[in-house]
């Protein structure tokens, strides 16, 4: 181990339940109790229950954690929140492009160009995997245009509304608005001037919030 136990040196497609805690800015404490709660389901699903280890902490002494897979990282993360969630996946991208990375120099066998387009290759996956809950929904754009009017002024009316507020750079549901099925986060990535790459999500509106939407604007 290493890093106080957050990362196990011999498990380099696991992440244990530090890591999980630290990505998402959570307590471990509260991570443990997530990872707990969904343990009985997991296990009377696929018949075995998640890996329980040992990390030292700033004391000297021995404490648990957990040891996740890559899917049961993923699972115990639908139960956080979207930003949560997308900070998990993209450790993750992180961390298969490191893995291909140490393959590719030991192997000796590729450029960088093929380290980049397979890493590449990854991120598309990901994306893939991260927007799955999103398909079928809409953009904001695209509502606009079916009603004849500008995205800058539907978010406009929409935010007078208090459909959606302006949050950390981009459009969130208001509380009000929050678990009635009407919007998802969709997850892209992009590059910044630098060359670093950056990601984000943005609210996509699903049949249903689409038709509330149209129905606002007609009343």
């Amino acid at each position: 181990m290493k890093e106080n136990g957050i990362r196990l040196a011999t498990e380099a497609e696991r992440m244990t339940s530090l890591e999980i805690a630290r990505v998402t800015a959570k307590m471990h404490k509260d991570v443990m109790r997530a990872i707990r709660n969904m343990e009985p389901a997991w296990e009377k699903v696929n018949g075995r229950n998640f890996a329980l280890v040992a990390y030292t902490d700033s004391k000297g002494e021995q404490r648990p954690c957990y040891s996740l897979s890559k899917t049961e990282c993923l699972y115990i993360a639908t139960k956080f929140n979207d930003e949560a969630r997308a900070k998990l996946v993209i450790r993750w991208q992180q961390l298969e492009q490191e893995r291909i990375a140490q393959k590719c120099v030991r192997k000796l066998l590729v450029t960088d160009e093929d380290v980049t387009n397979e890493a590449q290759r990854i991120i598309g996956r990901t994306i893939v995997s991260f927007n799955k809950h999103a398909d079928g929904c809409i953009t904001t754009s695209d509502i606009a245009e079916t009603i004849g009017t500008d995205v800058k002024a539907l978010n406009a009316f929409l935010t007078d509304k208090r459909v959606q507020r302006w949050q950390r750079g981009q459009y969130r549901l208001t509380p009000e608005y929050e678990g009635h099925g009407l919007a998802q986060d969709r997850l892209f990535i992009y590059y910044s001037k630098d060359g670093k790459q950056k990601e984000r999500t943005y609210l996509v509106w699903t049949p249903k919030g689409a038709e509330m939407i149209r129905k606002l604007i007609e009343h």
